[in-house]
């Protein structure tokens, strides 16, 4: 009966607006812990934000795991309320990478098998322009270029 109640009084009597419910999701952290306390703090700390539904702490690789109903700058910026130095995990599978044993990408911090995730630099900070595009259509240098010459 008090859920019928309820149910009624949320359709006639809601004059307050409807939250936006937040996407279940994963957040990825490097935090830099030395000690069983660090790990304890940031643990600590994590749990307590609202939403929160696990955390999982990997010391050996300085990573922490946050899944619930989080945002992650808001995650992030609880991980630097403790006074430990915290940033988004910056570290891909090292197969995922074109050549991750370039200078930008190879890291000797990272943890093995990983490396820095430099892609989205990369493409973002190179100019795409459309005449390099079309000369290197009829390029000789290119082995697939128009041969109609």
């Amino acid at each position: 009966m008090g859920g019928t109640l309820e149910y009624f009084s949320g359709l006639f009597g809601s004059s307050r607006r409807h939250r936006k419910r937040k996407q279940f999701q994963t957040v990825e952290l490097k935090v830099r812990m030395d000690c069983d306390g660090c790990e304890l703090k940031v643990k600590n700390a994590l749990s307590s934000m609202k939403g929160v539904k696990s955390v999982d702490i990997n010391r050996k690789q300085q990573k922490v795991t946050v899944s619930g109903y989080v945002e992650q700058h808001k995650v992030l910026k609880k991980a630097q309320s403790t006074g430990k130095k915290a940033e988004i995990w910056p570290y891909v599978p090292y197969n995922l990478v074109m050549h991750p044993y370039a200078a930008h990408a190879y890291d000797k911090k990272a943890p093995p098998g990983y490396v820095r995730n430099v892609e989205a630099i990369t493409i973002s900070s190179q100019p795409f322009r459309q005449e390099d595009q079309l000369t290197n259509l009829f390029n000789d240098d290119n082995p697939n270029a128009c041969s109609i010459m």
